[in-house]
């Protein structure tokens, strides 16, 4: 090539290094928004999938699958928990956490009973009374909410009554708070019209959807392509004196 300038080793190595980082990051984009679209659908087929017994999957839940399961039991409906930050609040209110002793297991279950809208005001929601006696719950079994950075350290440990109230949801704390072991997951039930609880369960990826991590891959393609061309730019030939007319 005669209009190109051959470049030096450093240069040509430092273009290579960096187009194929950029590439191979943004590769794993893609493949972060195929994982995600994949556990979309995942979850979507599971809401329609057949219950199994909970008994099945209660102690070593898949991690690639969110299980339907069926569990009998008695809600504890004098230890309910309250999650104070859930994502579809818009006007205030509560996810609500019931302890359940199954007929048949040395654990409980925390169950999401749903979203608690609130009043308008910063005072917790009112809660209805839990149905007492043996109860069939329908829904599915999956893993607590996600734990962030908890400032002031363990908020139930400082409350003596209940309902106690949470920003984070963190299985390890609410066992110790209740003096007993738990299921690794948590069960959400399945929508029901009849109930005063919003169940409207998804997987939460508002803050990193599979459109941004395809729109972040196209910005990494577009660095390596921007790598090559300041190369080629900064060693393109100059027309020498000689060469104008």
């Amino acid at each position: 090539m005669k209009w190109l300038r051959r470049p030096s080793w450093f240069a040509l190595l430092l273009t290579v290094a960096g187009a194929l980082l950029f590439i191979r990051l943004g590769v794993w984009q893609l493949h972060r928004a195929d994982e995600k679209e994949q556990i979309l659908r995942r979850y979507a087929t599971a809401e329609t999938a057949a219950p199994r017994d909970f008994a099945a999957v209660a102690s070593n839940p898949p991690v690639d699958a969110f299980p339907r399961i069926l569990a009998q039991g008695e809600y504890l409906t004098d230890r309910l928990y309250l999650l104070d930050n859930p994502k579809h609040d818009q006007r205030g209110g509560v996810e609500v956490y019931a302890p359940f002793r199954l007929r048949s297991g040395d654990r409980l279950l925390l169950v999401d009973l749903g979203f608690l809208p609130g009043n308008g005001t910063d005072q917790a929601p009112q809660l209805p009374p839990l149905s007492t006696g043996v109860q069939t719950l329908q829904g599915l079994y999956v893993p607590a909410p996600g734990v962030g950075f908890e400032m002031g350290g363990n908020a139930l440990a400082r409350q003596t009554q209940w309902p106690k109230t949470t920003v984070y949801l963190d299985l390890p704390q609410v066992a110790a708070d209740l003096g007993t072991a738990l299921y690794p997951q948590v069960l959400i039930l399945d929508a029901d019209p009849s109930s005063i609880y919003v169940r409207e369960h998804t997987i939460d990826f508002s803050a990193m959807p599979p459109a941004r991590h395809r729109a972040y891959a196209f910005q990494w393609f577009t660095f390596a392509v921007a790598a090559v061309v300041i190369l080629l730019v900064l060693h393109r030939r100059r027309p020498s004196r000689s060469d104008k007319p």
